[in-house]
This record gives C-alpha cells, structure tokens and sequence, in this order.
C-alpha cells in the first residue's frame, strides 16, 4: 500500500492545535511539505518546528483569520505563484458556538458560512488547477458527524456543516475526472479544546458536575472513550494519499461507533 507523500504539498488549516496539528504532523511524517495554517503566528512558528524534516521538505505557514475571506485570498494569490502545485488541501476550522438553532442570531449563520464554506471554496480555487496539472489532488473536509445525524444544542454548526458536506460532494462529481477527490472526515467527540468547551458549557446548564457530563457522552460511544486528535488525522492521512486513489465523494465518520445511521 502506498503512502508515501514524498515530493507532496499540502495545506493544512486550524493547525496549531488539535486535529488540525495532528494532521500536519502525520502528512509531515509521511514526506509531505506542509503549509500551515491559522491565526496566531507565534502558535504557527512553534507548529512548524516539531514538523518531521527529511530531505526535500520545506514546511511554511500562512497567518490569517478566516473571518477575513478577502484577506485569505490575496494571502493565496502570493503563495500560489511561489508554491503551486498544493496536492493536497485540509479544510479545517474550529466549529460554531453551541444553542439551539430556534434563538441563533442572522450573523452567526453569516459568519459560520464565510469561515467555512466560503474559505474552504476560495481556498479550494486557488489550489485546483495546480492540482489538474500535477495530476494528482486530495481535497479532505474535516466536518462533523452532524452531517449524517444532526448533534443536539449545535444549530449553527448542523446547519453550515451539512452545507460543507453538499458543497464537498459537489465538487467529487466535478473533479473527479482530473485525479483530483473530494472527501469528508466526519470526527466524533475528540479530545481537544473544543470537546472540553462544550462539556463544560453543558455542565454549566444543566447545573452537573464535568465529569458527569462526559460520563453521560462516553455512554453514547460504543468504543467507550473519546478520540485521541492523532486517531482522526491517521484517517486524513490516509485519504491524502496515493492508496486513497479511487475513493471519492464520501463522508467518512471517525466516530467510534456512535453514529446511529449508516
């Protein structure tokens, strides 16, 4: 089976912590040159120097805030005339603030659809024809399994996830022809920030202890534990590579079992 990422590209975004880190980190292991990205640069210099460094490898990273689209575009437009082709792009970003969809405010929906759908597609347009030329193209959306069966008391995030989830599908039909695929991770509960976050806001609500809250949520996975952010990124990994040639368009759930449909 072939992993290997030697002479590779590949962006990675939200990788300063995490999931994304750790996709970073395995496409770095694997030969690939990884081009960090996020919003804090000296959490991006720190990154980039635990990156594995063979021969051939030239890790980089880009500082932006993806509630600046405009800004990431222009950031692209210079990166893309030094560094095309991109074989492989990781759309990555941090998920929406939890509640209920019935009192979510206009602007979060707004704001949750430029910093993911509408960065993921300019980021996405900046690396495709560099990737037809190559001849080879791995897009990997890590999304959420709210794709597959929506998660209570995250309106925003089920609604701009399963927007990504059928933009992602769209484009599998459209570039699958170029050797380019398209797939989606869909992360169960996975220990980071984010996790953490969100016990702690249902702890808070529900007037319960923290560890009784992720008692209640490790009841929900079959595997009884939460993902280790390394667990996802093997997935990740392996849909960037050459192995991963022939599967296309698919959602993908990392997810230990919870998931209830198919």
């Amino acid at each position: 089976m072939n992993l290997d990422l030697k002479n590779k590209k590949a962006i990675v975004c939200g990788s300063t912590q995490g999931i994304g880190k750790s996709v970073a980190i395995e496409l770095a292991k694997m030969g690939a040159s990884v081009t960090l990205v996020a919003r804090n640069e000296e959490s991006l210099k720190k990154v980039k120097a635990e990156l594995n460094v063979d021969a051939g490898q030239l890790h980089s990273y880009l500082c932006v805030d993806f509630t600046q689209p405009d800004k990431l575009k222009t950031l692209l437009e210079a990166f893309m005339q030094r560094n095309s082709p991109v074989h492989i792009l990781v759309n990555n970003t941090g998920g929406p603030p939890g509640g209920p969809i019935n009192s979510a405010k206009v602007e979060e929906f707004i704001s949750a659809f430029n910093n993911h759908l509408v960065c993921n597609h300019i980021l996405v347009q900046a690396c495709i024809e560099g990737m037809k030329n190559a001849g080879y193209g791995r897009i990997i959306n890590v999304i959420s399994t709210s794709v597959k069966q929506p998660l209570p008391n995250l309106g925003v995030s089920n609604t701009i996830r399963a927007a990504v989830g059928n933009w992602a599908k769209t484009l599998a039909g459209e570039l699958g022809k170029f050797n380019i695929t398209v797939n989606n991770v869909l992360p169960g509960a996975t220990s980071t920030q984010r996790l953490e976050t969100i016990i702690n806001n249902k702890a808070v609500k529900n007037g319960l202890g923290t560890d009784a809250v992720k008692s209640e949520m490790l009841h929900e996975i079959p595997m009884g534990r939460f993902a280790d952010p390394s667990e996802i990124a093997s997935a990740v990994a392996f849909l960037a590579s050459p192995a991963a040639s022939y599967i296309n368009g698919i959602n993908l759930p990392v997810d230990g079992g919870r998931t209830s449909s198919l």
